[in-house]
């Protein structure tokens, strides 16, 4: 190559180089002006859902949203900076999607500023960091003078991010709140603390995070556990674990889904929250910790044991009892497949923790439709309850199958026939007189619905429980909510259908989508299924060799100690002992070997999902790498 020739060829690759900066600086100018979304994500996590577009399409009054965002990058924390961004995309698809009717006006409230004054009416507030200088991360949504604001946007709530802001904007375009009553025997609303009210301080702990969520989109009021009467401005009724409800209590209920009322009841035939406040020893606590309706239920067709409950071997929970975790087949950690995906309610729900669970049984009566919304498996088999409160491993070696599904919660909806077709139930008296009759006239008891109603029944109560919902953690002073499953959703999502805006279902349903290994689940239920048998066939054999050596040893006590064992009986003495020493090694060994295969299995998916891409992108490049060799060499 000539000199000319290399001067040339280095002009041109200068100005090549030149022209590609300058046409990548202007590619990225266009995009970041323009602002559009690939999602690659099979969930679609990152494209506003159906639910929101509906929302947002409803939209009749102007509204404004107020995003309140720290810009200076030495006070704000790289970690937030990002996620605003995302928060700021996210608010210009509303935008776009509201048909006009939504205006988005960001704001950087800067110390001693307007826009800091504003965020303090709005009821945005500043978070002080380690270094101690405030910074905001929040916005406020107006329409027709009504106003809700979102104080701090955690990143902890990343997957809650677009049903916060749905609901925001919810909330002012309906800002007429329906009414639901809640009426538990569990401490929902908040217990006092028995510590501050020694030192004259009664302070009252936080409501459950079920009961704060639904107080943010609905008037929630409390309805006393023996109440005779439900007032007519509610809509849906809440009934959690109703322990020793009275006769009077469910002819309320019962009147109550008469004139048209929504019942969500939540029974439960062993609840933990009960037992753990209860003084009871433990045998007293399990037969008395549980709750029904069995006057409404047996009405509806409907019949709920409270002295069993469900194990499924496909949903069995890891639990720490002691020092040894155990698996505990009556603690159900369900996934999709005990789920009714066709269902609104639970078509978005991928994973509930529900410990204890009762079921229901028989056939709704005529007129009344039945919708099985939560059921086990066929691999599900009902036991007692104290042995399934103390002892999970025992209930996993006796385990035996079933065969069917068991139904854990299924929604009634029809026309509903009283319960109490003499009326209401007699008045019990205080000195142990005959009971008086019931005053109320003919007229004012209901004997049937005239439209269709709807009732929910569901097997446990404690899938309420936050230690079982949420977990809980204080960010920069804010007590943020991330859930652990979708109990919470669940509970939600029934209520919002029952009193709501149903189209908030699916957007919250996204949030608690995860990818629980079932396959895996399944593989290791079957292993423990290999070895249960023979388990319990060595358990056996060593309990029959025990029960012999010890009728052996008792026959030589009554003879007296001058008896002489034969050699023959001296034998057997040493053989039985020999095959109990035998049986001992065998059986920790088939558990050694149970406790490995699941060991192994999950090693090995450890090292696929490590390992198996950077192998597979290695091998892809070389095999690229060989096929680029042999063009290059065929020219």
């Amino acid at each position: 190559m000539t000199k000319k020739n290399s001067i040339t060829a280095l002009l041109f690759s200068t100005v090549g180089i030149g022209l590609m900066f300058l046409i990548a600086v202007a590619v990225c100018a266009i995009f970041s002006a323009v602002k559009f979304r690939i999602d690659f994500t099979q969930e679609k996590l990152y494209t506003l859902s159906r639910g929101t577009k509906a929302i947002l399409s409803k939209l009749e009054a102007p509204t404004e949203i107020r995003f309140y965002c720290t810009q200076s990058a030495n006070t704000m924390p790289v970690q937030l900076k990002t996620y605003a961004t995302h928060v700021e995309d996210l608010l210009d698809e509303y935008r776009k999607y509201s048909g006009g009717k939504l205006t988005l006006k960001k704001l950087d409230p800067t110390p001693d500023s307007d826009a800091e004054d504003s965020a303090t009416l709005d009821g945005v507030e500043g978070q002080m960091t380690p270094s101690g200088e405030k910074i905001y991360l929040g916005l406020a949504v107006s329409s027709l003078g009504t106003k809700v604001a979102i104080p701090f946007l955690s990143p902890d709530r990343e997957r809650l991010l677009e049903y916060d802001l749905s609901r925001t904007v919810a909330g002012v375009a309906s800002p007429a709140k329906p009414v639901i009553g809640v009426m538990s025997t569990l401490p929902v609303f908040g217990e006092m603390n028995p510590m501050m009210m020694q030192m004259g301080q009664a302070r009252r702990e936080n409501p459950w995070v079920f009961l704060s969520e639904l107080q943010r989109d609905f008037e929630v009021k409390q309805v006393e556990p023996t109440a005779d009467k439900i007032d007519d401005n509610i809509q849906v009724l809440l009934v959690a674990h109703p322990k020793d409800v009275t006769e009077a209590t469910q002819f309320a209920l019962d009147q109550f889904v008469l004139r048209g009322g929504k019942l969500l009841a939540f029974l439960d035939p062993l609840s933990v929250v009960d037992s753990r406040s209860s003084s009871m020893n433990p045998l007293q606590r399990a037969q008395s910790n549980s709750s029904n309706l069995e006057t409404l239920l047996k009405a509806w067709g409907i019949s709920f044991d409270s002295t069993k409950v469900v194990a499924d071997m496909n949903f069995v929970t890891r639990i720490n009892r002691g020092a040894q975790p155990e698996s505990s087949p009556a603690v159900l950690s369900m996934t999709r497949e005990g789920l009714d995906t066709n269902d609104v309610t639970t078509s978005q729900i991928d994973s509930l923790l529900i410990p204890f669970a009762g079921v229901f049984s028989g056939t709704p009566v005529e007129g009344l439709k039945e919708t099985v919304l939560l059921h086990t498996t066929r691999d599900s088999q009902v036991v007692d309850k104290m042995m399934a409160e103390f002892s999970g491993a025992q209930i996993a070696k006796d385990f035996a199958p079933s065969g069917k599904a068991q139904t854990l919660a299924l929604r009634l909806t029809g026309k509903f026939k009283t319960a109490f077709p003499n009326g209401k139930p007699a008045e019990k008296t205080e000195d142990g007189s005959p009971p008086k009759p019931a005053t109320p006239a003919e007229g004012e008891v209901l004997k049937a619905s005239t439209k269709d109603g709807v009732v929910v029944l569901v097997g446990d109560a404690d899938l309420l429980y936050d230690q079982f919902s949420v977990q809980i953690q204080e960010i920069l002073g804010q007590r943020i909510v991330i859930p652990r499953n979708g109990n919470l959703t669940f509970v939600q999502n029934l209520v919002e259908q029952l009193a709501g805006d149903s189209n908030l279902i699916e957007v919250r349903g996204r949030a608690t989508l995860s990818r629980p290994f079932t396959v895996v689940k399944r593989i290791q239920a079957q292993a423990e299924a290999n070895y249960r048998s023979k388990i319990r066939d060595l358990e056996q054999s060593l309990s029959v060799t025990q029960q012999r050596l010890n009728d052996l040893q008792r026959q030589k006590k009554e003879a007296g100690q001058n008896f002489i064992l034969s050699a023959d009986q001296q034998e057997e003495i040493k053989r039985f002992r020999e095959k109990e020493r035998e049986s001992k090694l065998e059986l920790k060994q088939v558990r050694k070997n149970l406790r490995q295969d699941i060991d192994s299995l999950e090693n090995r998916l450890k090292w696929v999902n490590i390992a198996g891409m950077p192998v597979l992108v290695t091998f892809a490049g070389i095999a690229l790498a060989l096929v680029k060799r042999k063009k290059t060499a065929a020219k």
